[in-house]
């Protein structure tokens, strides 16, 4: 096994951990993140019905600046779109990824727009 596939496998062993105790209802539903090179993603979704119930990204937009203010640009976009949705409180679900960086930078800016969790 190369270095890489064993990366992606840690990564997805990682993942499912972290998503067989986070599961989300339609009182807290699961705020999903999603990190690439180029762009971030968030997701907030009820897994009771399978439906999205906001959802923010960077693809397609002419967003300037590093991954850092980007995440935390999407961060306080899908919080507002959560407040629109009368969504207050969510559980994180940080897809595998250790908690820092971006993935911070993110899940503060949504603490600050009013997100709990």
């Amino acid at each position: 096994m190369n270095a890489l596939a064993k990366k992606l496998l840690n990564k997805n062993l990682r993942k499912n951990r972290v998503r067989s105790k986070v599961q989300g209802t339609a009182e807290r539903p699961r705020l999903s993140v999603t990190i690439s090179n180029m762009h971030v993603s968030a997701q907030i979704i009820d897994d009771t019905k399978g439906v999205t119930l906001a959802a923010a990204t960077t693809v397609g937009k002419k967003s300037t600046g590093t991954m850092t203010e980007k995440a935390a640009a999407i961060g306080a976009e899908v919080a507002k779109k959560a407040t629109k949705a009368k969504i207050s409180t969510v559980v994180f679900d940080r897809n595998g990824r250790a908690y820092a960086g971006r993935l911070k930078a993110l899940a503060d800016a949504a603490r600050k727009e009013g997100l709990e969790f």
